[in-house]
């Protein structure tokens, strides 16, 4: 699924983005519940790119108690592995810092050092939360002050705001359903 398929116009500012996700349905926890390809809505936010330098895949609800974040394939694109993300946050303030580690590609690394930086532990909880005055299906990590919350686009789509403490606007990403690797 292309982003065409799910936006008329695709938005490109949080303005825009903020539209789309308002006037989307919300969700319930157990709609989450599976595995889902992620990708990137750069609207301008100082996260935008830093995902797709990673090389992240997406997300894994199996429910609401056993979330894994952060999914990056293995070398071969075989399967999944979950990242810890703690580890993710505690480099967030100085990559947004340098712009041209966003424009760069750090999945081979992120392959090698998978032994340090895989976990086989759930990293995040499901909970409904209220945001911008809506009941949604919300992803809490569990050691960083950050929220996803999630609205509905289709029956495979959901669009979701990352509410991280100390920015002033959400960072959007787009996650469609997407059965086809397994964790491991």
């Amino acid at each position: 699924m292309h982003m065409e398929e799910l936006f008329p116009v695709v938005p490109t500012t949080t303005v825009e983005a903020l539209e789309i996700f308002d006037s989307a349905d919300p969700v319930d926890p157990e709609f989450m519940f599976g595995t889902w390809h992620g990708a990137e809505l750069p609207t301008g936010h100082l996260l935008d790119g830093l995902l797709a330098a990673t090389g992240w895949w997406g997300k894994q609800f199996v429910n609401a108690e056993t979330v894994h974040p952060l999914l990056f394939p293995t070398r071969d694109g075989s399967a999944l592995w979950a990242f810890n993300p703690v580890l993710a946050f505690s480099i967030l303030g100085p990559a947004t810092k340098l712009p041209a580690l966003k424009r760069r590609s750090f999945l081979g690394q992120l392959n090698t050092l998978q032994p340090l930086l895989r976990t086989r532990s759930p990293r995040a909880r499901l909970r409904t939360t209220r945001y911008r005055g809506v009941d949604s299906a919300t992803m809490v990590y569990d050691q960083a002050p950050v929220n996803d919350v999630f609205r509905r686009l289709s029956d495979d789509a959901v669009i979701g705001a990352m509410d991280l403490r100390g920015s002033a606007w959400p960072y959007f990403f787009v996650l469609y359903r997407d059965e086809s690797l397994k964790l491991i």
